[in-house]
């Protein structure tokens, strides 16, 4: 059946509000991640150990939401884009709000395994802005989206650390502040139009949500599009929660450390928020798979690199020329399922998206988790360089085929 579809001139409004709601949950995620190492000194944990829980704990905000992915898609397709996305957004509430309560390390693997069920929203952000998009412009389109992404880690950090070393306040009012903020993003969606698919699909839920991954893992373009998300996602989770630790390596545990981590972290993810549309934009006009290879190759480089800088200066050029890197390998990823994917499939791939990130998300901590326990806090980002190294040769090899 068609379905209800906004004005064409709508889809600017629509991406607006969408950009805001993938800001704020990322703010929230980047605040999570750039200051876990210092919440977990804070509980009493040190040491190796502190190394070790890092790892394992950004594991756990993957794994509840695993079971959940094929079916976020289909409820959304089938009965309201807009309320999977609210959903979302006031689940991520209640989990910065139990983060900010969090006083022991057993409380805050509680609030994190709750993470996997607020997300699950960002697949269907995108299957609405491909349905009203114009087609010339799907790749910008989608990139500016993905610069959402790359603000919210940009801003959570930055604005985390102000409000610790600058107003004074504890990293609890931090989230609390994040968990405030995803509200009001539940109420921003709340005011959008609602997008429905082309065609609505009809059955039981479960028989269409894992029919729709059987079907995207048995067409070879779509198996190998989320073999590259898989392989980029694990890199970046497998280096990402060492990052602060790398940061407290050169600024000592004093004060300011929280303000450097935010500096760090929080000026590359706005570089971040630049290369991700400009990404989209050189995809539009050259090929969505050169550029992937280039995000590849370049986030390769800056990422081994950044264990052995002597100087927080050229660490936080390395963490900037790495993010820029990898900030066009998600458009590009999407760009790739958007267009060459059949149309009465398009949607159902889309919302699978979380597929490979959520997979990408256990195993990435994890393997960063052993790693450290090998070769030091090194050992993830020499790691890491080395999977997207290998995944930047296959993609030009089979160019060159």
């Amino acid at each position: 059946m068609e379905a209800e579809r906004p004005p064409r001139s709508d889809w600017r409004f629509l991406l607006a509000i969408f950009w805001i709601t993938s800001l704020v949950e990322t703010a929230g995620m980047g605040q999570v991640f750039a200051f876990m190492p210092n919440y977990l000194s804070q509980m009493g944990v040190t040491g190796p150990d502190r190394l070790t829980f890092v790892g394992v704990f950004s594991s756990l905000i993957f794994v509840v939401g695993a079971p959940f992915v094929p079916l976020w898609g289909v409820w959304a397709d089938k009965y309201s884009r807009k309320a999977i996305i609210i959903r979302s957004a006031l689940v991520e509430a209640v989990v910065f709000g139990a983060i900010a309560l969090s006083r022991e390390p057993w409380q805050l693997a509680l609030s994190l395994l709750l993470v996997g069920l607020q997300l699950g929203n960002t697949g269907v952000m995108l299957a609405a802005l491909r349905d009203v998009a114009p087609r010339t412009r799907l790749g910008t389109v989608i990139g500016f989206f993905g610069s959402g992404t790359a603000v919210g880690f940009a801003l959570g950090p930055l604005v985390g650390g102000f409000i610790v070393d600058g107003l004074g306040y504890s990293l609890s009012t931090v989230y609390a502040a994040s968990a405030a903020a995803s509200v009001g993003t539940a109420l921003l969606v709340a005011l959008t139009r609602e997008v429905r698919p082309r065609v609505v699909p009809e059955g039981r839920v479960v028989r269409l949500a894992y029919g729709a991954v059987r079907s995207a893992l048995t067409e070879p373009t779509v198996r190998r599009l989320f073999i590259i998300y898989f392989i980029a996602f694990v890199a970046n989770q497998m280096s990402r929660p060492y990052v602060p630790v790398l940061i407290e390596g050169l600024v000592g545990t004093g004060p300011g450390l929280a303000s450097s981590i935010g500096f760090v972290t929080g000026i590359a993810a706005l570089i971040g928020a630049l290369s991700s549309p400009i990404g989209g934009m050189t995809g539009d006009r050259f090929s969505f798979r050169s550029v992937l290879m280039v995000g590849l190759a370049g986030g390769a480089v800056a990422i081994a690199l950044e264990p052995w800088l002597p100087s927080l200066p050229l660490l936080a050029l390395a963490v900037l020329v790495f993010v820029a890197f990898n900030s066009i390998i998600g458009p590009m990823i999407f760009s790739l399922l958007a267009t060459e994917v059949p149309e009465e499939r398009r949607s159902a791939t889309l919302n699978l998206v979380y597929l490979p990130l959520y997979a990408a998300g256990i195993v990435g901590p994890a393997a960063g988790a052993v790693t450290t326990s090998v070769a030091g806090v090194a050992g993830p980002f020499t790691l890491a360089a080395a999977v997207l190294g290998i995944s930047a040769v296959a993609i030009f090899i089979a160019r060159r085929r």
